[in-house]
Order: C-alpha cells, then structure tokens, then sequence
C-alpha cells in the first residue's frame, strides 16, 4: 500500500514523510530504511498492532487496561501476534528510545485516541 499512497500523496505532503510512508514496508521497495523518520514510523507503525492485539486479549478488550509492561512481555512472545514484526518495533532503539519508554509513549498516545480507535 505504500507505492498506493504514495500516487495519493505526492505533492501534498513533504518529500520526507512521503518517504517515510513508502518506506515502512521495505519488502515492498526492496530498499532498506535509512532515515530517523523511516526508523520511527516503521517502529510506530508496528508497535500499535502489538498493543492493539495485546488489547484484544484483555477481558474488557480496553485499551486503559493494557499496561506498558504488558506490551514489552509480549515483545519477547514470538507466537503472540506472531505477524507482527518485532524488528520494526525494535527500530526504536536506533532512533535513540529505549523499548519501554517507546512502548510507553505508544500505549498513552493510542489512550488519548481510543474512542476513535474503538478500543
């Protein structure tokens, strides 16, 4: 979907982050991410499926109850969410933030949003 998106947004939104939406999939390009905006969105990305699913599993599937430590558990968890790619999610490290403080930032962010996310 990101060459698809890329048709969308070209000349609407800035080089960068047009790159960046193109590059989130690097099977799909056959190039490897190689900025901070890549890394990042690709690690953002990645990291909302991992706490929508560890959502999921929760009895009231809310996602006030999920707890950061949760998400970083089932990090190391192959079989849980297993289509989520954990290298991606691991790309924040390479943008200088430390897995939990990411998953962490991720979990409050998708919480100020939840309505609309239905969880």
């Amino acid at each position: 979907h990101g060459p698809y998106a890329e048709k969308i947004l070209k000349g609407k939104i800035s080089a960068p982050a047009l790159d960046a939406i193109v590059m989130h999939n690097e099977m799909a390009t056959g190039k490897e991410r190689s900025t901070r905006f890549q890394h990042a969105l690709a690690a953002g990305e990645t990291i909302t499926g991992l706490i929508t699913a560890t959502t999921l599993v929760y009895p009231d599937k809310k996602l006030s109850s999920v707890k950061t430590s949760s998400v970083t558990k089932r990090m190391n968890q192959r079989a849980f969410a297993a289509s989520v790619k954990r290298e991606n999610i691991l790309e924040c490290e390479i943008i200088g933030i430390p897995l939990p403080v990411f998953a962490e930032l991720a979990v409050n962010t998708m919480n100020g949003i939840s309505e609309e996310l239905g969880l």
